[in-house]
């Protein structure tokens, strides 16, 4: 796991979606949905921890007004993206989940939505926004997230026990190769 950060201080590019996409923000009662990206999105790159998380538990975490689950619709209104930004601890905001549906990855937009996440941390204060990436995330993830201002501050081994149902081909072939 690679942990990064960024200040207010760093230079943030204005955010610049193609015409007719939107970034919408949901709440709890878009939890079928949240689930939904969180698989897409997530299922090649190890993000399980949501998964069996009971929905009580989620409901919880997306109905508190510190928490943003910001939406990427196309011109269709498909959505294609998301980000959770977790605003809950005072000055310190965390990009808890990133990422687009494999068929929105190289067209630029996901740099356009972290810049959206970016400028939403910093909007009305001063705080300092963490990341955290792992080697089973796209192979862009550390680059871009470097490129779009954050400065690394830790890299830490981990070892998951994660329950095989969460596992893709892909990803175990991953896990094999690093």
């Amino acid at each position: 796991m690679t942990f990064l950060e960024m200040t207010r201080d760093a230079l943030v590019e204005p955010v610049w979606l193609p015409e007719g996409y939107s970034v919408t923000r949901f709440f709890s009662c878009a939890l079928p949905l949240y689930r939904s990206l969180y698989e897409k999105i997530g299922e090649n790159y190890g993000w399980w921890m949501r998964r069996p998380m009971p929905d009580r538990l989620l409901k919880d975490i997306l109905s508190d007004p510190s928490v943003f689950f910001m939406v990427l619709k196309n011109p269709e209104g498909k959505e294609i993206g998301f980000y959770e930004l977790d605003m809950r601890k005072h000055a310190d905001a965390h990009l808890a989940y990133f990422g687009l549906v494999p068929e929105a990855i190289g067209q630029g937009l996901g740099k356009a939505l972290l810049n959206h996440a970016i400028r939403e941390t910093f909007e009305d204060a001063n705080w300092r926004l963490r990341v955290n990436t792992s080697t089973l995330d796209h192979p862009h993830a550390l680059r871009n997230y470097r490129r779009a201002g954050f400065v690394q501050t830790a890299v830490i081994p981990e070892v998951w026990n994660v329950s095989d149902e969460y596992i893709t081909e892909e990803l175990r072939q991953k896990i094999i190769s690093t």
